[in-house]
């Protein structure tokens, strides 16, 4: 990637992944990387944190949403009445069904606390995180919709 960096020296702070992803450490830390490829991006990963207060899985745009200003709120406190301002995005953004139930069953393995998506309300609970990936992993979206 030279066009992100200036001098050689700039690519110690690079750490490659592989497709099936890993952990990064972090100081004393370790971060579990869950591929999420094709879910927005091609190459896209999801981030867990099992080592802070709560289990917390940075989503990136997987459980993003957009809601009016009015209505904006930090948690998502009843998942059917948040629905309609993630299912536009989803459904275009997402490349298929088949990689919503790959990751879901990936992620679906972890303790998970929190699902921090990067635009949006928190997913906080495990009813709240159950019922959205029920809901992703019988999402028809990108190429199901052709």
């Amino acid at each position: 990637m030279p066009h992100l960096f200036s001098e050689k020296k700039d690519l110690d702070f690079v750490v490659e992944l592989p497709d099936t992803g890993g952990e990064i450490e972090l100081g004393k830390c370790k971060l579990t990387v869950i591929p999420a490829h094709f879910l927005h991006s091609a190459g896209n990963f999801s981030f867990y944190d099992s080592v802070s207060v709560a289990n917390i899985l940075f989503s990136g745009d997987i459980g993003a949403s957009f809601m009016p200003p009015e209505g904006d709120y930090d948690f998502v406190l009843d998942f059917s009445k948040h629905v309609k301002y993630m299912e536009n995005f989803h459904r275009r953004y997402m490349a298929s069904n088949k990689v919503c139930r790959k990751w879901v069953s990936m992620v679906k393995e972890l303790d998970i606390d929190i699902i921090a998506p990067q635009h949006g309300a928190l997913f906080k609970g495990w009813k709240v995180i159950e019922d959205f990936l029920k809901w992703l992993e019988s999402l028809e979206c990108g190429i199901d919709l052709l």
